[in-house]
């Protein structure tokens, strides 16, 4: 297993980098600024918008499509840039590589029809449009996913959509022009698998309401923000199915798959930048007549972190490597072990960095805060960590006993 960069990639990763320090980490107060004072904080920043164009002039764009859909990356080559791009937590959009744009894109890619690629996937490539994706329930433990209770029913050639749902990233905002909505079609199948679908849903429709905006301890994620929704008797044409009602788990499948790949990686630029701050501020700041550095529990933390990370980093691109040789399904033991333990450990890394700075670390002056915010989200997001141990035991201990029995 070979985990030597490409020269394609080691070549993006510098490029990457060098846009990172001459243009988004000087935005990042410019950012917070512009979110604080501006009347409509679901409007794209004009300085996101300046930067999108930047990074498409210079070739940085779309690099999440996968290869056999025209991109030019594997998952193991685009996983260092997702590091890079997690070293912010809003950079993503300048790149169009943000979630969920990235998995509904590639859900199109996949599953969407010639018709529903060219009204939907042309746009969101080009970064015209935005789109949200709605499956998470605030009445029923949407951890598994067999309860989300929200109907789809065909009406002649239409489909009625019914039901509540909450935190769908990316619906407050004005660009955001297209929901996939995952809920019941089938609710009597035998088969609990085979119940639901999901459909795409322009949010204009008649039907769609904002009920409210749901924050993630105090942040409110604009641009992209994360609202309940309303659907009530929202009609749709029956060509917005996706794939094929009864369909919806295999396109959760094949969806998250990468995505979890895309949040590990993005997490571990994002304590990777957390213990850059770290080693910067420790030989900064002085206490009991000498620098932080010399302090052992510091340097115990440095050390914790730094081991933690390379770890993390290793199992997410080993992830990556097998999805590549033979796909998802294959790799599902070590996706479910990354989505574990990725998320856990970049929580935890982040909160040292926030400790070894005190009071700063809460503050807006770092990034700090809102990085342990995205952190602690991912832990719940594309299946809590509860679901995914449960899974990866049940998984370890069937192939255990599969072995033992072999003849």
């Amino acid at each position: 297993m070979d985990f030597h960069l490409s020269e394609k990639t080691t070549e993006l990763r510098d490029r990457l980098t060098r846009f990172m320090e001459a243009h988004i980490l000087p935005a990042e107060q410019p950012f917070r600024d512009y979110m604080h004072k501006t009347g409509n904080k679901w409007v794209t920043p004009p300085l996101i918008e300046d930067l999108k164009e930047k990074a498409q002039q210079e070739g940085l764009w779309n690099l999440f499509v996968p290869l056999a859909h025209g991109g030019t990356l594997s998952n193991l080559d685009y996983a260092p840039l997702a590091e890079v791009m997690g070293r912010v937590w809003w950079s993503p959009e300048v790149f169009n590589c943000n979630a969920p744009d990235s998995g509904n894109m590639e859900t199109l890619l996949l599953y969407g029809s010639e018709a529903q690629k060219e009204r939907w996937l042309k746009p969101l490539l080009a970064g015209q449009i935005r789109s949200g994706f709605a499956m998470t329930e605030p009445d029923v433990a949407s951890s598994d996913a067999t309860n989300i209770r929200t109907s789809i029913v065909q009406d002649g050639d239409s489909y009625l959509i019914n039901g509540r749902k909450w935190y769908t990233t990316g619906a407050m905002r004005e660009s955001c022009e297209i929901l996939i909505v995952m809920g019941q079609s089938d609710p009597e199948n035998e088969n609990r698998h085979q119940r639901q679908s999901m459909i795409l849903v322009p949010k204009n429709t008649p039907g769609v309401t904002v009920v409210r905006h749901v924050t993630n301890f105090g942040y409110d994620d604009a641009p992209f923000g994360e609202p309940e929704l309303l659907f009530e008797n929202v009609r749709v044409p029956a060509e917005n199915m996706l794939l094929g009602e009864g369909r919806g788990f295999e396109i959760a499948q094949g969806r998250l798959g990468p995505g979890r790949i895309h949040h590990c990686m993005r997490l571990i630029g994002a304590a990777q930048r957390a213990l850059e701050l770290m080693l910067d501020r420790v030989e900064k700041r002085t206490t009991f007549g000498r620098p932080l550095s010399q302090h052992q529990s510091v340097r115990e933390d440095i050390a914790r972190s730094w081991s933690e990370i390379e770890q993390a980093r290793l199992l997410t691109l080993k992830a990556a490597y097998m999805i590549d040789q033979n796909g998802s399904k294959a790799a599902r033991d070590h996706i479910a072990a990354i989505k574990i333990i990725v998320p856990s450990m970049a929580q935890t890394v982040i909160d040292r960095a926030i400790q070894i700075h005190g009071g700063m670390g809460l503050t807006e002056d770092l990034p700090l805060a809102e990085l342990f915010n995205y952190a602690r989200q991912i832990r719940l997001a594309d299946g809590p960590d509860q679901v995914h141990m449960m899974a990866l035991g049940r998984q370890l201990v069937r192939a255990w006993h599969a072995e033992d029995t072999a003849p």
